[in-house]
């Protein structure tokens, strides 16, 4: 079956004026415009590919890449609007129509807003809701404490920050876990930290415990190597200043370091740290 909004390995059937003709196991065509057509396309082979409705509202297959496809939610710029609804940028010719009934305020030009991407069940087409509690729940949650996952920022709240988990759930984040700005739209890897009794999901920048610790570790010494074997940061520099270089915690840092220190991997000098067991594989 040839599914709007999604990603699909198809077989190249046939060739024509407009382009190549691609099925599926049951036979079912769709067309690969000419302006995707390269010489390496054969007819027989497959080839991965993304189907949409055009602005002729046809099903077409198209090589390019959208910002995000059925099941995503994805922070998109308004581009145009009319009285039905607003169209936003996705990263394909034909751009991502939200109603009006689909926005919680009205959405302005050339603003960016968090939406789910989702198929119309009356008209058949891709579809953006800003509207996402409805595809977002905290029902049942396939995740763990430790879990690395993805994070869209998707609200401010008064202690941090809203978003949402793998396009699934609602997760927040909290001030007191950042060291470095960030805004509504930004999508960061981060970590569940703790999933309460009630289903509510908070995440941290980085891991917990021995785990936080010993991959801190291992990114110390990559940053030492590519460094010719020198880091000029240590115990006394700002925090601010080891988050832009390591991406880590002045307090990660420092565990890290009484860690290789430990192990003798490294030794600590007033300008910064310097490898010294270069061939050693304790971490």
């Amino acid at each position: 079956m040839i599914e709007s909004g999604k990603y699909q390995t198809l077989r190249i059937e046939r060739s024509s004026e407009f382009g190549l003709y691609l099925a599926d196991d049951e036979g079912n065509e769709v067309l690969l415009p000419n302006r995707y057509v390269t010489d390496e396309l054969q007819v027989g082979s497959q080839i991965e590919i993304f189907v949409y409705h055009d602005s002729e509202d046809r099903l077409v297959a198209t090589t390019e890449k959208p910002l995000a496809t059925v099941g995503q939610v994805a922070n998109l710029k308004v581009v145009d609007k009319t009285v039905f609804g607003a169209f936003l940028d996705w990263g394909l010719p034909k751009d991502l129509f939200v109603p009006t009934r689909n926005q919680l305020t009205r959405m302005d030009l050339n603003k960016s807003y968090p939406v789910y991407i989702y198929i119309d069940s009356v008209t058949g087409r891709v579809t953006g809701t800003a509207r996402l509690n409805t595809f977002i729940k905290n029902e049942q949650i396939d995740l763990k404490v430790g879990d690395k996952v993805d994070f869209l920022v998707t609200t401010t709240i008064s202690r941090g920050f809203r978003g949402v988990i793998n396009n699934r759930y609602w997760g927040v984040i909290y001030e007191n876990q950042l060291f470095k700005k960030i805004s509504i739209g930004d999508r960061l890897e981060v970590y569940v930290s703790k999933i309460t009794e009630d289903n509510r999901i908070d995440v941290t920048i980085q891991q917990q415990g021995f785990d936080e610790v010993k991959s801190a570790s291992i990114k110390l010494l990559e940053l030492l190597e590519l460094g010719g074997g020198f880091l000029d940061l240590n115990d006394a520099s700002q925090p601010e200043k080891i988050y832009v270089r390591t991406n880590m915690s002045k307090k990660v840092f420092k565990r890290s370091v009484g860690r290789l220190l430990k192990l003798g991997r490294i030794e600590q000098t007033e300008n910064g740290i310097k490898l010294i067991n270069k061939h050693s594989k304790q971490i």
